[in-house]
């Protein structure tokens, strides 16, 4: 058995109880309104003992486009709104970057996760951003994308290969074609109320074998399914 990091997309009890039951955590709140203060983000990292690892989903104003439904829990306000989302090479863009980059030092993250809408298709344009934003990325950190489009598997393992970037699924949907590791982020098999089995979560032992994975529960049950994968992994080693 590999190395597994079990954890949820966001806090699903307080963050004392969280801190107890697993060792990572993606921030959700990154996606929708990073915090405005870095004070919050300093108090987090205090809070967590010395080994817990954040990893942050990465602000919606660089992946979505203005019209994105999520924009309604975005706090802030914002101007030319045609500059932003689908990784556009923009001022707007690059400075919404900064931010997340402020906060994954701040917590000392490795890895930040892009998650691509499915209007974010496998076009000309929008290929070409993704290569001139990853290009300029800050290379200490590790990037995931979750491509929620219906792009072809050659294009994104070759986007992959050439930026650097891990390539994340939810396994029972399909499996990543390129990364060192697994990143996995399971949203429910039919909807986002979804319990899994556990001969479902038996099941996803087969993954994770091979490789180091991350298992990232992100779903009404997440925390139920969490802590019942961490009990069957426990019996394995």
């Amino acid at each position: 058995m590999q190395e597994v990091k079990i954890g949820c997309c966001g806090f699903c009890q307080s963050q004392k109880e969280y801190f107890k039951n697993f060792s990572v955590i993606e921030l959700q709140n990154t996606f929708y309104q990073p915090p405005l203060k870095l004070k919050t983000v300093e108090r987090l990292r205090k809070t967590a003992p010395s080994d817990f690892e954040f990893t942050i989903k990465a602000w919606q104003l660089i992946t979505h486009l203005p019209s994105s439904p999520t924009y309604r829990r975005l706090k802030e306000k914002i101007k030319n709104k045609e500059n932003y989302g689908f990784f556009k090479p923009t001022k707007e863009v690059f400075k919404a970057f900064e931010r997340i980059l402020e906060i994954a030092y701040i917590l000392k993250s490795k890895i930040i996760l892009f998650q691509t809408p499915p209007n974010f298709k496998e076009e000309k344009e929008n290929i070409k951003n993704m290569q001139e934003f990853f290009k300029k990325a800050d290379k200490n950190f590790i990037y995931v994308w979750e491509e929620r489009g219906s792009w072809s598997k050659s294009t994104i393992k070759r986007l992959c290969k050439e930026l650097n970037l891990i390539h994340c699924t939810d396994p029972f949907k399909k499996l990543p074609c390129w990364g060192d590791f697994y990143y996995f982020r399971l949203h429910g098999k039919t909807s986002y109320n979804y319990k899994y089995t556990e001969q479902e979560l038996r099941m996803l032992l087969e993954f994770i074998k091979k490789k180091k994975s991350y298992v990232m529960f992100n779903n009404v049950h997440m925390k139920e399914s969490a802590l019942k994968f961490k009990e069957i992994i426990s019996e394995k080693l």
